[in-house]
């Protein structure tokens, strides 16, 4: 259980990040929690984290950071990665919003700074989403559902985010001004293939 309320935190955490910009009150959870910054490493070490005023530290570099990584230079949507002309998806037609109704999971778009159900935050957003439901069905001793869940996040893994979310992740952590998103860009990447290693192992034994 404890294992699985880990991976549930750490794909909320990712989920935020990549998803909107920071307000104050999630730079101060980052700042006071030596837990995730023990998964920023560079940030941790960042003079300026300490040194520089919250409000500054948004408005000056973490969220001009995050409108060039996620509005401007880079494109961090599903479709424009796996479909040939580049386009992104916007409706019905998305290739995760079946998965999304399957398993009672709304996007809020007003909260999401994103056009598309195939944001990348969003992605993360939904596996945070199905590992919570196997929490659930495990306090529930509901085997069938806990076994079923994994497979669900198993697939997900494999049919969206494994297919193009490195190469986002990868141009991120080449582009990142900041020490913050250089650091997401390679948890939120490790985590993925670290977790897909977890899934595979769990649905073997």
């Amino acid at each position: 259980m404890e294992q699985l309320q880990a991976r549930s935190n750490i794909y909320a955490l990712l989920s935020r990040i990549l998803l909107q910009e920071l307000d104050v009150e999630m730079l101060k959870t980052i700042k006071e929690d030596e837990n995730i910054l023990e998964f920023l490493p560079t940030l941790k070490d960042w003079k300026e984290l300490q040194e520089v005023d919250n409000k500054k530290l948004l408005e000056e570099y973490f969220n001009p950071d995050f409108v060039n990584l996620s509005v401007l230079h880079l494109i961090p949507y599903e479709t424009f990665y796996t479909r040939e002309d580049q386009m992104i998806e916007t409706g019905g037609a998305n290739p995760v919003t079946d998965m999304y109704s399957a398993y009672d999971f709304m996007v809020d778009f007003e909260i999401a700074r994103s056009v598309s159900a195939d944001h990348i935050g969003i992605e993360y957003e939904f596996m945070h989403h199905l590992v919570n439901a196997e929490i659930t069905a495990l306090e529930n001793n509901d085997a069938d559902a806990v076994k079923e869940l994994k497979e669900v996040q198993h697939e997900f893994l494999n049919k969206h985010l494994l297919q193009w979310a490195p190469m986002y992740l990868i141009n991120m952590k080449y582009e990142a001004r900041t020490p913050l998103y250089y650091d997401a860009a390679e948890m939120a990447l490790e985590f993925i293939l670290s977790d897909n290693e977890y899934l595979s192992a769990e649905l073997k034994s």
